[in-house]
This record gives structure tokens, C-alpha cells and sequence, in this order.
């Protein structure tokens, strides 16, 4: 694997802090000193259960956690990374068809005219495997997985390297999430994209990563080949979570 990095991060914290009735200031540590770093074309899982800081940790890696306390390095090495959200339903605009909201961010970086933003509108969404007729339909007219297709499409409608998935087929069924799964693998190929991937299925980042990395309470506890991590995990949090996993079988 090229080991050229798309993006390193270099003891990474963040405080959530509130306004105490004695004017104080009071919070806590949602992130505490992560490194870590994602090569080109690379696809790194993060794990761990609700609440432990993944989400946090991939906002701040974008600068959208302005009113936080956040230190640390974050180092991008390719332009515009781009995230895919969870719930696609909350992060696309109901009251737009699909075709406005993809070609919005090429309206907003002016660099396009109307027929090469209709252009890269309709090739993003034959990317996706979304048929171009839905270009006229608002979101709520669509199914899960393809409102999914149409928020990776809008990550990818700038032609980013480095996207960060934050728990993307969580809300899909089992067959939809292997469809998604599949076309996030694709798209790596062919649009040479680097892949942060956050879940707490430990099932999915298997079939996906190629390296993982374990969070416990704001803090990376294991990191390494995925191969390696499940089947020789070290810190006794990994194995819990493996066990967990384990015994749903």
C-alpha cells in the first residue's frame, strides 16, 4: 500500500466545557490525547460503544466543534475532506430535490456554469448507482439506502480524497448495508478516496478496514491490522467488546 498519509492527528483532546450558576467554568474530556494517522487509499476503522468520543473526535478532525476546547495537531494532506453522516434524513434538506441539494456545493464554489454543475450532478449520481430520475425527488421520497447513495454523493460531488463515514450504514438493514459497503469499496478504487470509519459493529469494520482502532472513554486503547487486533486483541476492553460480538452468535 502507498504509505503516502491523507491525514495525520497528533495528541488530539477535546473539552466540552459549561457556564457553572457561580459563573464558572466546568466539563469534561470527550477526547484525551489521540494519535493516529490514515494513508492514501487506506480504509482505518474506529470502534467502540456510544458515547466513547468517536463522533467527537471526527468533528473536531474537521474543525466543526468551533466553541470546544480542542488541542492537539490535525494535519490534512489533500483538500476538502468530507464527512457522511449517520442519518441522512437529518443531514439532507427535505424541502429540495436531490438534484438542488447536489449541486449546491458546486454553486457555492462557483468555479462551474450551469451545464458542467448539471454535468457532474448526473456522473456523481451514476457513481452512486442512483438512477438520474430521482434527481427530482426530495429525500423523503426515497428509501434509507438510497437517501444513504445521495449523502455519499454530496461527501463526494467536490472530489475530496479523504472521507470520514461516520457510522453510514447503522441505520440500514443488513442486505442495504452490504450494498452501501460495497459501494464505499468501489468508490475507493475508483476515485482514489481514503477512508475514516466509524462504527461500533465490529462485524462491519472487519469487512471493510484495513486497520482499526479501538476507543474507550475518549481514549485510543488498541490500534493495528485488523486481522491482527481481532485475532490477537490485547487490551481487555477490545477483547469485551469481541466477546460481546461473540456471544450474539
Amino acid at each position: 500500500m502507498d504509505e503516502q498519509r491523507v491525514l495525520e492527528v497528533e495528541h488530539l483532546s477535546v473539552r466540552y466545557t459549561d457556564a457553572t450558576v457561580f459563573g464558572r467554568r466546568a466539563g469534561y474530556e470527550a477526547v484525551h490525547d489521540v494519535s493516529f494517522y490514515v494513508n492514501h487509499k487506506e480504509i482505518v476503522g474506529l470502534v467502540g460503544e456510544s458515547g466513547c468520543g468517536k463522533s467527537t473526535l471526527s468533528k473536531a478532525i474537521l474543525g466543526m466543534l468551533p466553541g470546544q476546547q480542542v488541542s492537539g495537531r490535525i494535519e490534512h494532506f489533500t483538500k476538502r475532506p468530507q464527512m457522511v453522516f449517520q442519518d441522512p434524513a437529518s443531514s439532507l434538506n427535505p424541502a429540495r430535490t436531490v438534484g438542488w441539494i447536489l449541486e449546491e456545493p458546486l454553486r457555492i464554489f462557483g468555479k462551474y456554469d450551469a451545464a458542467e454543475r448539471r454535468r457532474r450532478v448526473l456522473d456523481m449520481m451514476e457513481q452512486v448507482e442512483l438512477d438520474k430520475d430521482y434527481g427530482n425527488n426530495r429525500p423523503r421520497q426515497l428509501s434509507g439506502g438510497q437517501r444513504q447513495r445521495v449523502a455519499i454523493a454530496l461527501a463526494l460531488i467536490q472530489r475530496p480524497r479523504f472521507i470520514i463515514a461516520d457510522e453510514p450504514v447503522s441505520a440500514l438493514d443488513v442486505t442495504i448495508q452490504a450494498q452501501i459497503l460495497d459501494l464505499l469499496w468501489k468508490l475507493r478504487q475508483e476515485l482514489d478516496l481514503s477512508y475514516l470509519f466509524i462504527s461500533h459493529d465490529l462485524n462491519v469494520v472487519y469487512s471493510i478496514c484495513d486497520r482499526v482502532l479501538v476507543m474507550e472513554k475518549g481514549r485510543i486503547v488498541e490500534s493495528g491490522p485488523v486481522e491482527e487486533v481481532y485475532g490477537h486483541p490485547r487490551h481487555e476492553y477490545t477483547k469485551k467488546l469481541l466477546q460481546a460480538v461473540r456471544d450474539e452468535v
